[in-house]
């Protein structure tokens, strides 16, 4: 037997064991970078010091108005600086960050509100309106609401709730902040898209934030003091878990409310911002900007990029502007990015289209993830050929706690003791990944997903409609946007542009379908709808 055999005296404490935590990152970056930039937002600037104060402010006054550890506290706040705080205030007080959507419709929102539980809602001033039509619409309790309002925005208070600012005055300085016992312990819970109808409240722990925050600064390549603009939504997989990251690193959040070619050519140019992560359709922005949106630029922008595959016309176009593309890919589950296509000194020689190939792979797994794979349907790893299909799967501290309230849903998705995608994809020689097709009817638009059973769901209910499909529609803007193909009732005539706005009353912008193509649908011999065949008539126009 070796000599560490007799380990007695080795035991775990407090000295030599801490549950990990984003919640650390902050508290050694107020200690080693108290003066630099944290937080930046137009006029706004806020050191680490003025940060972390807010912060514990922030948590000191939710537990003042009854939050207590284990409660939610939701948000619907676009891309501002109250959204960065609460990834820290809302568990510094040990509570569960629940960041909404705000393109969602009502609906929704209370459905989510509803299932989470919320105590307390977060609310831009903007979107006063969505979250009182949501909370008329709530079965249960209604949270406590707390307006955000944005000078720099003109989103001015309206006066009907409490104002954030007035708010934090009611917290203390020197509130202790609630650190957990347990890094499995809850940190935010996330709604998927609802691919297959409601969402799913996708729960993650301290220490898969904490993991995924500190491997992405490895996966991106970054140094000291990098300065990232807020291109993803800060509600969609907590902005990536990029907010949590970048105290690590002693970097700057600039925030970005609106998503246009303009202020993101701005903050290059004057904030000097050398990270960003977008869709695709965000590089196409940039691309067709007109010459009044552009600015010049002396340093290398590094860009995540997901959702969908760069197009080689768009790699072709956007690197030579001064940005080096990566494509990264995850879903909500893994807290966003999981794999990176990670670039090797054997490509530098590819031009083209052979370049934007390799680039467009979803490549291999980020750092925190200790297995990605493609299995057959028995959890077998298929051969690493480039031709034979499977299913993408997971395994390691990056895979969510699990679907909330949703037993059976978690066990099918941890089948075989990994966590399985939907997503179809080959794996080649080298590992890398390259998906083939979408996780069976989703539709991926702008980086957001969008449940084609809700858009069905929708169309059926109009009176003319016999029987209906939606599908993913390739688009130059957007990567995909909803398609519906439509089977009408006998002796029934409706035109696209009044089906079309019949939809949009009912569903956020985003879903509603762009095009409705009226046909028989192609059926089985059980009558189901054969979607693959939509697919392929979508595809080409």
């Amino acid at each position: 037997m070796g000599w560490l055999a007799d380990e007695t005296g080795l035991e775990k404490n407090v000295a030599n064991y801490t549950p990990l935590t984003p919640l650390s990152f902050l508290k050694r970056a107020a200690a080693v970078f108290p003066d630099e930039d944290a937080v930046v937002y137009g006029p706004v600037r806020r050191s680490y010091r003025d940060y972390a104060a807010r912060v514990t402010r922030l948590a000191s006054a939710l537990q003042g108005i009854g939050v207590r550890p284990g409660d939610v506290v939701a948000t619907l706040l676009p891309n501002v600086p109250a959204q960065a705080e609460a990834h820290f205030g809302v568990p510094a007080c040990g509570a569960i960050l629940n960041t909404i959507n705000v393109r969602l419709d009502a609906d929704t929102v209370a459905y989510i509100l509803d299932h989470g539980q919320a105590r307390v809602l977060l609310c831009d001033a903007q979107f006063i309106p969505l979250a009182a039509d949501a909370i008329e619409r709530m079965e249960g309790p209604a949270p406590a609401v707390i307006e955000v309002a944005d000078d720099v925005a003109g989103a001015h208070h309206l006066g009907e709730y409490p104002e954030y600012e007035e708010v934090l005055r009611t917290g203390a300085e020197d509130f202790e902040w609630i650190m957990p016992e347990d890094e499995w312990e809850s940190i935010a819970l996330n709604y998927t898209s609802g691919t297959t109808g409601r969402p799913k409240g996708v729960v993650y722990h301290h220490r898969g934030a904490y993991l995924n925050a500190m491997g992405q600064v490895i996966s991106w390549r970054m140094t000291l003091r990098p300065r990232y603009l807020t291109i993803v939504p800060l509600f969609h997989c907590n902005g990536w878990c990029h907010t949590w990251m970048m105290p690590v690193v002693g970097g700057t959040v600039v925030c970005c409310r609106d998503i246009a070619a303009k202020p993101i050519f701005d903050a290059i140019a004057d904030e000097k911002v050398t990270h960003f992560g977008g869709a695709p359709i965000v590089l196409n922005m940039l691309i067709n900007a007109k010459p009044e949106e552009r600015r010049e630029f002396d340093h290398t922008v590094e860009v995540f990029t997901a959702g969908a595959p760069p197009a080689p016309a768009t790699l072709a176009a956007i690197e030579p502007m001064g940005f080096n593309i990566t494509h990264v890919y995850g879903l909500t589950e893994t807290y966003g990015p999981a794999t990176e296509c990670t670039w090797g000194p054997q490509w530098e020689a590819l031009e083209g289209d052979d370049r934007a190939a390799t680039k467009a792979r979803q490549g291999v797994a980020m750092p925190f993830m200790e297995h990605v794979g493609v299995v057959d349907e028995t959890g077998g790893q298929v051969p690493m050929d480039g031709r034979t299909q499977g299913e993408i799967v997971f395994r390691g501290n990056g895979v969510m706690k699990g679907y909330l309230k949703n037993p059976e849903a978690t066990r099918e998705a941890f089948r075989h003791g990994l966590y399985h995608s939907g997503d179809i994809a080959v794996q080649h020689p080298d590992g890398y990944l390259k998906i083939q097709d979408r996780a069976k009817d989703i539709i991926i638009s702008g980086g957001e997903n969008i449940s084609s059973v809700e858009v069905e769901g929708v169309l059926m209910a109009h009176p003319a409609v016999l029987l209906c499909a939606g599908v993913a529609k390739p688009d130059d803007k957007w990567g995909e946007v909803p398609c519906a193909f439509v089977e009408l009732k006998d002796g029934v005539e409706i035109g696209e542009e009044e089906l079309i706005a019949f939809t949009r009353e009912r569903l956020a912008g985003f879903k509603t379908p762009k095009a409705v193509v009226f046909r028989e649908l192609p059926k089985t011999s059980t009558g189901k709808i054969q979607k693959f065949e939509l697919r392929n008539l979508a595809r080409g126009g």
